[in-house]
């Protein structure tokens, strides 16, 4: 005998509510996580491992056009041209700038698959890892603490899709495994 179709939409939903209750707790520590690594983010790209100085920011921000013009004028826009140069003079400073530019993005791509509602897809990645570098290095340039150059956005966004990568990777929660011989 089948049980009313309330008491199934009920056991249905305190099922739904205890599965919540679960998650919620890996949830907010992946979001507390992500918030940590934002942060981490922003500081080792804008800060450069400094101290937060609102008034030397502000200081930058109201010099004019003029400044953003020469910052502009020491970026680099020319695709490959700072990552050919760094591989033809190889040296710690050149890799670490390569290897990091890609590292510091590799946790982004994880967690933005681990923290979206739906199935993120690899132009999905694409597009915020380059959005997110896009913007990152605007403000290098338009704050005048660092300079615009293209293939860190390159580096970056490789990074985000390495990082994809690695989550596609792993086994996925709920996934059905294959059955193991005896």
């Amino acid at each position: 005998m089948k049980p009313a179709n309330g008491t199934m939409e009920q056991t249905s939903a305190v099922r739904k509510q205890a599965s919540t209750v679960r998650n919620a707790v890996p949830q907010v520590v992946l979001q507390v996580l992500y918030a940590v690594y934002i942060y981490a983010l922003l500081k080792i790209i804008l800060l450069k491992f400094g101290t937060f100085n609102l008034e030397f920011l502000w200081a930058e921000l109201r010099q004019g056009p003029e400044n953003l013009a020469r910052q502009l004028q020491w970026g680099n826009f020319t695709p490959l041209a700072t990552i050919s140069g760094s591989l033809q003079e190889l040296s710690v400073h050149s890799m670490v700038n390569l290897t990091g530019n890609i590292a510091l993005f590799i946790p982004f791509g994880i967690f933005t698959c681990l923290l979206s509602v739906r199935r993120v897809t690899l132009f999905g990645i694409l597009v915020r890892a380059l959005g997110l570098s896009l913007m990152l290095e605007s403000a290098q340039a338009l704050l005048s603490i660092g300079t615009f150059d293209v293939d860190d956005l390159l580096l970056n966004t490789f990074g985000g899709l390495l990082g994809y990568g690695l989550y596609r990777l792993l086994p996925q929660p709920g996934a059905k495994r294959p059955a193991q011989e005896a």
